[in-house]
């Protein structure tokens, strides 16, 4: 067992170095899609985390709430501000502050999302889009299978490798060739995802601000109109429509002539052409650099119907409810898996049992949720802002801290590992529901950690 825990620790040293070296490259993944090229991607670490990271002397309990003392009062939050801190080894809880209360906990909801997604599906799943022959209607149907990083081009360079229109197209024109076809109409088939395209919880500017797109089970770039526009960019009312519409110019530049406009239909028979994601391991390590909410609640239904649920926000969180149960972690209600969700309720401890769960070597189908968590002043969320940047008064705990954010008006939310100067590992859990809550507040908690000497 020390053996295990001193090869985690160097391993977990050498991954928080090796994002440092490589985070302004990778910054980039969280603002457009296609994801760019990074020359050694955190997804070459896989399985670094698969094991229960070392401490090298028990940290005080005292000291690290003495340590959390000034940045909690600095905070002006004096109520609706909780955590929970335990050691990475033993699990022993270090700092408990309203572990057991249910908070709405944003974005850091993609923690439970990524793992139920793993724990449901495996790491090596991949997600198909397909294109059928209708031979007796001269058409081609495309079929969605819920893959959100579906695109219409990509740079053969980029890193994740993702499936595209362009390809799909080149292949079932390959195919029709065979069959003496050269002019189709063309059909969508989106039937993979049921009910209704947004939940309880969503506030009604999510979409047209582009926060999020109606969920569906075709779609391209996450439901974004411009893939290349920095930030959220705008999306899609009609995700389905506009992946059918780019699929079709994409089966006229591979030389097949399609009639009128895209049309619902049912596709039926063995595909013709497929291309696959990437696999459910690089999804949700990207979904959780880029908090990607569509990404989050699309892999949420594909583990719904893998469980023999509908592929419907009741379907997907009840399989959350059922996957986070049987792994023996209570404290989590949801009402969607993106985290956008006003109505998602999660305690800090939840959250905290959940990461160590995806450090322990006994669930090495996990890790991807934990080498997915942003490193400070690095990559994904914790890149963006000024968050731990050298004018950032919590600047110490840049590559130190790794931690998934969450922010709605009213909410702050941080949880993730950060080592200290003793070599020691801390799983974190801070959430804020207060009108004051901001994310700068719980940045300094997690730096407090990281400069600590607390053994």
């Amino acid at each position: 067992m020390r053996r295990v825990r001193g090869e985690a620790l160097f391993a977990l040293a050498l991954l928080n170095i090796f994002v440092l070296v490589t985070g302004f490259v990778a910054l980039d993944v969280i603002e457009a899609r296609p994801l760019p090229a990074v020359p050694n991607p955190v997804t070459d670490a896989e399985g670094v985390a698969a094991a229960e990271p070392a401490a090298s002397t028990p940290a005080d309990p005292e000291r690290i709430a003495d340590v959390l003392d000034d940045p909690m009062s600095a905070s002006g939050i004096e109520e609706g501000l909780s955590g929970f801190v335990v050691d990475g080894a033993t699990g022993e809880p270090l700092f408990v502050e309203e572990p057991d209360t249910p908070v709405t906990p944003a974005s850091t909801t993609k923690i439970i999302t990524a793992v139920t997604a793993l724990e449901a599906v495996g790491p090596d799943h991949v997600l198909s889009t397909e294109a059928h022959l209708d031979p007796e209607q001269g058409r081609v149907v495309l079929r969605g299978g819920g893959d959100a990083t579906l695109t219409a081009t990509a740079d053969s360079a980029a890193y994740p490798r993702v499936a595209t229109l362009e390809e799909l197209a080149e292949r079932t024109a390959d195919a029709l060739a065979e069959e003496g076809v050269d002019t189709v109409s063309l059909g969508y088939d989106d039937s993979m995802f049921t009910g209704p395209t947004s939940p309880p919880g969503w506030k009604p500017n999510y979409i047209p601000e582009g926060n999020a797109a109606p969920v569906t089970a075709l779609m391209t770039d996450s439901g974004r109109i411009s893939p290349e526009a920095r930030g959220y960019g705008s999306r899609s009312t009609e995700p389905s429509v506009h992946a059918a519409r780019a699929f079709a110019e994409q089966l006229k530049g591979a030389g097949i002539a399609v009639e009128g406009e895209p049309a619902p239909a049912t596709a039926s028979g063995a595909p013709i052409a497929s291309v696959a994601s990437a696999p459910m391991s690089v999804l949700v390590e990207n979904m959780m650099l880029s908090s990607d909410n569509i990404m989050a609640e699309a892999i949420a239904r594909i583990a719904a119907i893998e469980t023999g649920r509908e592929a419907t926000f009741a379907g997907a969180t009840a399989t959350t409810h059922q996957i986070l149960g049987d792994l023996g972690v209570e404290g989590v209600r949801l009402s969607d898996n993106s985290g956008l969700s006003t109505e998602n309720e999660i305690t800090p401890r939840a959250l905290v049992e959940v990461l160590r769960l995806t450090a322990s070597s006994e669930h090495p189908g996990l890790s991807a949720a934990l080498t997915g968590l942003p490193t400070a002043n690095s990559t994904g969320t914790l890149a963006k802002a000024g968050r731990y940047s050298p004018y950032s008064s919590a600047h110490e705990g840049a590559g130190l801290v790794r931690g998934k954010t969450g922010t709605l008006n009213g909410v702050s939310t941080l949880a993730g590992s950060v080592h200290d100067q003793d070599g020691n590992t801390y799983f974190f859990a801070f959430m804020a529901n207060h009108p004051l809550a901001q994310g700068s507040h719980l940045d300094a908690l997690a730096a407090a950690l990281s400069r600590c000497g607390c053994s």
